[in-house]
């Protein structure tokens, strides 16, 4: 019943946050000043017979609460209006750049996951070392470095000065087909690829590091050791799965924000993902797309979060007491 009771208050809580994010990003647009209707059709010469069709077709006509009530379900089913930039669906447009921000975002956080991991575990356990110095000291670095200056340093040596890489973009023109493109593809995402492990990395090495030292200090590791276990069996079937338990959390909760794109990596390296996007919607004031993007960055958050919170079901037998 204690389970049980605590998942379904994740859950509850989970909508609640949604909903919020819901009327948050129906009533956030409505608060700008201006109307939209002309905003739209400010370089279309529309008669004021035009203007009351599009606001019709809008729904801006109907009562603020009847909007509020048509807003969720449109949002629940992806339906955010007709893209200012494209003239076609904001869903459409937002969809077809998930793939190369997943591909870019999604490979970043899985080398940064595991290497900083290993970087800041090892560190840990000897701490003091020449090791320990030398990876505390790169991740210090590389944590406090922007994205966007990181980028275009590798821009200039690996693009400009030695030529090795493409300078941006995510293929040749013309495009090539087969595993000619894959290669392709890889090429461009290597530097975007690099520049966002290396600003990711930092922070997984150096929780991972401060996670282990303050388990390393335990009564528990204490006691194992004075059983005469080795110092591997102690490192790796005492310390390490105790203190995975926040890193869990925060690769979580990064798998969310994956959605989201990385907006100033995206811009530098001209990358069409939804960050990039993002910043063009923006400069646009092209609404619809701003609120899609804002409602599936949000919402993909939201679920994430509470996968980590069930996932502490298994991981911390104690949440099971709470």
């Amino acid at each position: 019943m204690a389970v049980w009771k605590y998942v379904g208050k994740k859950i509850f809580a989970a909508l609640l946050t949604f909903l919020f994010v819901i009327a948050m990003n129906f009533f956030l647009f409505r608060m700008l000043p201006g109307d939209p209707v002309k905003t739209l059709g400010r370089n279309q010469k529309l008669t004021l017979e035009d203007m009351d069709k599009l606001r019709e077709e809008l729904s801006l006509d109907k009562p603020l609460p009847e909007q509020f009530v048509d807003s969720i379900g449109d949002s629940l089913r992806l339906e955010f209006g007709t893209s200012f930039i494209t003239a076609q669906p904001a869903a459409h447009e937002i969809g077809t750049r998930v793939p190369p921000t997943l591909l870019l975002v999604g490979l970043a956080t899985l080398f940064a996951t595991v290497i900083g991991i290993w970087m800041g575990f090892k560190g840990a356990w000897k701490r003091g070392s020449r090791f320990d110095k030398n990876q505390l000291g790169f991740s210090l670095i590389f944590y406090s470095v922007p994205e966007g200056w990181l980028g275009m340093i590798l821009i200039l040596l690996f693009a400009v000065q030695w030529r090795l890489f493409p300078v941006g973009g995510y293929q040749s023109s013309p495009p090539v087909e087969g595993f000619a493109h894959v290669l392709d593809v890889g090429r461009h995402l290597f530097l975007p690829c690099l520049a966002l492990t290396l600003g990711y990395l930092g922070e997984y090495s150096v929780l991972a590091r401060a996670a282990l030292l303050e388990e390393k200090n335990q009564d528990y590791i204490i006691t194992a050791r004075a059983k005469g276990l080795r110092d591997k069996d102690v490192r790796k079937h005492h310390a390490r799965p105790n203190a995975m338990l926040p890193i869990v959390t925060l690769v979580v909760l990064y798998l969310g924000y994956i959605l989201g794109g990385a907006i100033v990596i995206e811009y530098v390296f001209a990358w069409p993902g939804l960050g990039k996007y993002t910043v063009q919607a923006i400069d646009a004031n092209d609404y619809p797309a701003i609120q899609g993007i804002f409602f599936i960055t949000s919402a993909a958050v939201i679920i994430c979060n509470l996968i980590a919170e069930l996932l502490y079901l298994y991981l911390d037998p104690r949440v099971k007491e709470v």
